[in-house]
C-alpha cells in the first residue's frame, strides 16, 4: 500500500463514530453513491468456525474418601513430587489442582490412576 493510503487510513481510524458517519455522508454527496447499496451488495462470507479442541489441561483433585485416603495420598506423592506432610496437606484441602498444562493423554492416565485409588478427579 501506498504512504498516502496509509495515512488516509490512520487518520479514518482515529475518527469518532460521529465523524465517521459525517464523512459518509459527505462522500455520498460528493461522489453520488449510497453507502448502505455497497454494504448489502457485499458477497456473504461465510466463516467456518473451528471448534477449538482444548490441548492443555488441568488435573483437579475433587473429592477423597476417607477410607480411600492413604491410596490417594501414595498416588497424588507420585504424581506431584511431594513430600508425606505436603501430600496430605493437599489431600485435606480439596478440591486442588494438582498438575496443570498437561496432554489430553497424560491427564486421562493421571486421572485413571487417581480414580483407581479412589479418588474423584475432574480435568480443566
Amino acid at each position: 500500500m501506498s504512504t498516502k493510503i496509509n495515512s488516509l487510513l490512520e487518520e479514518i481510524k482515529s475518527l469518532t463514530l460521529l465523524e465517521a458517519a459525517e464523512l459518509v455522508k459527505q462522500m455520498e454527496t460528493t461522489f453520488g453513491i449510497d453507502a448502505s447499496a455497497v454494504a448489502t451488495a457485499a458477497p456473504a462470507v461465510q466463516v467456518e468456525t473451528k471448534k477449538e479442541e482444548k490441548t492443555e489441561f488441568a488435573l483437579v483433585l475433587s473429592q477423597v474418601p476417607a477410607d480411600k485416603k492413604i491410596n490417594v495420598l501414595k498416588v497424588v506423592r507420585t504424581i506431584t513430587g511431594l513430600g508425606l506432610k505436603e501430600a496430605k496437606e493437599l489431600v485435606d484441602s480439596v478440591p486442588k489442582t494438582l498438575k496443570e498444562g498437561l496432554s489430553a493423554s497424560e491427564a486421562e492416565q493421571l486421572k485413571t490412576q487417581l480414580t483407581e485409588a479412589g479418588a474423584q478427579v475432574e480435568l480443566k
